[in-house]
């Protein structure tokens, strides 16, 4: 397979978007991936696709591949009598993903909760920010579910 075909925007946006993910902790590669499959006109991209669009190593997209995959912020499909896996992003995904990561968003503020109760009463400044962000991630977790059906009902109505 050769390069995708990419028009100089969509060249500008992945670069964006990938300096923008980067600077959220992803590692260079696995951004520049996330965002060429946001991007690109084709939904679906092959390892070979990805690889020579974005010109990079074998050993570096199948990294990264891995990664985003672990992360699961991509998925890949296959095909009858085609060895080859293609992958796609998971916007699809976002009711699956909003669920997750609001359970994830009470395990950490539980475990948040315990660390201030083993912590010194000494910190007072340092505990009180803590209790701050505690507060935050609970008003956080409460409000999500109302504003996720609250969006849900007005996607309905449009």
């Amino acid at each position: 397979m050769a390069k995708v075909a990419l028009s100089k925007k969509q060249k500008v946006l992945i670069e964006k978007l990938g300096v923008f993910m980067e600077s959220s902790g992803m590692p260079p590669v696995q951004a520049r991936i996330a965002s060429l499959l946001l991007a690109c006109d084709k939904t679906e991209l092959t390892f070979d696709e990805i690889q020579k669009t974005l010109m990079i190593s074998k050993g570096a997209a199948s990294t990264a591949i891995n990664g985003l995959l672990i992360m699961e912020r991509i998925q890949y499909t296959t095909k009858t009598g085609d060895r080859k896996r293609y992958f796609s992003s998971r916007l699809g995904q976002i009711e699956t993903d909003f669920e997750k990561n609001s359970v994830k968003l009470l395990e950490i503020n539980s475990i948040l909760q315990e660390v201030l109760a083993a912590r010194t009463k000494a910190t007072k400044e340092f505990n009180s920010q803590l209790k701050l962000v505690i507060d935050f991630m609970e008003f956080l977790s409460h409000e999500m579910p109302g504003l996720y059906k609250k969006w849900r009902t007005i996607k309905k109505q449009s």
